[in-house]
């Protein structure tokens, strides 16, 4: 968490919102010291009542401090309770302090009204007066308060700490360019097996490579391979599916560029249980998804059912209150699903019957869920995806993706630079975190899509608008 731009020990006071993000902030700062102004208490006592993400991350913060609290006295909590790494192995030294008596500093008259965040700033002020050898440092994920801040003169941080990459260009693509003098300085070694090309590659290439990562050549659009298996500068490599023509669509589907051949040679791969595809909109996300759902569900019979389900954070004004049964408060949010079915099932025979017919067929094997019914759930050979997933946090992303039970598979669609939710960043996202720690796992896939291929009126928008 701690930038390493300042030395020396350090006070940090912790906003409200820090806490709601990540319930065991108190134990990452090292051995720092960390304050709760007693606005901070107030304001988590008012959110712990609910079901939400927030509300139960706000009743595990209570529980951490009550845990420290345990046995001490008003001395001792004067003096500051030790954060000894009881739950968390980040911490060590350092100490929480409460707001104990009165802190006041006076806030300038273009800071009008007594909110909490005004209060805060005011404590950190008064803390600033009062240790000038100390750096006292403003810890919030409140864009806004952090300007206030800097306008004051307080030292204002953002929490670091479930950042997974320090810049969004560096995330995982999935794909790896071969040079265009490769294979030279490595040994190949390429056999037939089952109907399938298979390759031993040896090289110093090879180290860079993950599992089920997508190998091609510029120079030859022919060439597509997967990384199957790697160890140090040795990998198994196969041959990738050419769904791109005629002869091996997925549920009538084709691929249109090199990416959508990798995700769909991902998708329809049994001994893959995660693939995640990350895209900006018309890149074919969904409908790659549900092609490969359908196909493996209703043709393969190796899922008993496609469940879908997404974050249901409004862009607009919310829609309000949704009568019904949970598929039918959860049917506004998916669009893209209806959308993408009427592709998939353009039933020209049979009229209005067969295409009722069809339907009613396809919609009896696809589920639509609610996340907020999905703890203490287990599904089985189930092919789950995941709509708009970069809205999700990283602990939220573990909540469901440990619902998986035996011959499920998990398909994580999202486009990072699309977030709608409230204090997540690109870099924060819990997309972004599983693509970042599924690379190295050989039966999890990850692909970048790059192309649109909505409509040359929606690429046209996409790039110029």
């Amino acid at each position: 968490m701690v930038r390493q731009d300042i030395h020396g020990k350090r006070l940090f006071v912790l906003d409200t919102n820090v806490l709601m993000h990540d319930p065991a902030a108190l134990f990452r700062f090292q051995e720092h010291d960390v304050f709760l102004p007693m606005v901070v208490l107030e304001e988590l006592d008012k959110a712990k009542k609910g079901v939400s993400e927030v509300a139960r991350n706000v009743r595990q913060v209570s529980r951490f401090i009550d845990a420290l609290m345990a046995g001490a006295d008003h001395d001792r909590i004067a003096q500051g309770l030790p954060l000894n790494g009881a739950h968390m192995e980040e911490s060590g030294g350092g100490r929480l302090l409460f707001q104990t008596r009165a802190l006041t500093s006076p806030l300038p008259a273009s800071l009008p009204g007594h909110t909490p965040d005004h209060t805060i700033l005011g404590i950190a002020l008064a803390l600033q007066g009062e240790r000038p050898e100390t750096t006292v440092t403003l810890v919030s994920k409140d864009i806004n308060l952090r300007i206030k801040a800097a306008v004051l003169g307080i030292h204002a941080e953002d929490y670091y700490n479930d950042q997974v990459l320090d810049d969004v260009d560096l995330l995982y693509r999935g794909t790896f360019e071969l040079p265009a003098d490769f294979p030279a300085g490595h040994q190949l070694e390429t056999w037939l097996e089952g109907g399938h090309t298979f390759q031993r590659i040896t090289g110093p290439l090879v180290a860079q490579w993950h599992p089920n990562q997508c190998l091609y050549r510029e120079d030859d659009p022919d060439f597509m391979a997967l990384v199957r298996h790697r160890e140090h500068t040795t990998a198994l490599v196969e041959t990738a599916r050419d769904h791109t023509g005629t002869q091996h669509p997925v549920w009538g589907i084709q691929a249109r560029n090199r990416e959508q051949n990798f995700a769909l040679n991902l998708l329809m791969d049994p001994a893959v249980d995660f693939v995640s595809l990350v895209g900006t909109a018309g890149t074919g996300k969904t409908l790659l998804a549900l092609a490969a759902g359908l196909a493996q569900t209703l043709e393969d019979n190796r899922y008993r059912e496609i469940i879908m389900t997404r974050v249901t954070v409004p862009v607009g004004e919310d829609i309000g209150f949704l009568p019904g049964t949970e598929e039918e408060k959860m049917t506004p949010w998916m669009g893209a699903l209806m959308d993408n079915l009427e592709v998939l099932t353009p039933s020209e025979t049979g009229g209005d019957w067969g295409r009722a017919a069809t339907q009613d067929l396809i919609g009896g094997r696809i589920k639509i869920r609610s996340l907020n019914f999905m703890r203490g759930r287990t599904f089985l050979d189930r092919f789950i995806i995941l709509d708009e997933a970069q809205n999700l946090t990283s602990k939220q992303m573990k909540t469901l993706i440990t619902r998986a039970g035996p011959g499920t598979k998990v398909v994580c669609l999202g486009n990072v630079g699309q977030i709608d939710t409230p204090y997540l960043t690109e870099t924060t996202s819990g997309l972004t975190y599983v693509v970042d720690r599924f690379k190295a796992w050989p039966h999890g896939g990850h692909v970048l899509l790059q192309r649109g291929e909505r409509s040359r009126l929606a690429d046209f928008a996409a790039e110029f608008l």
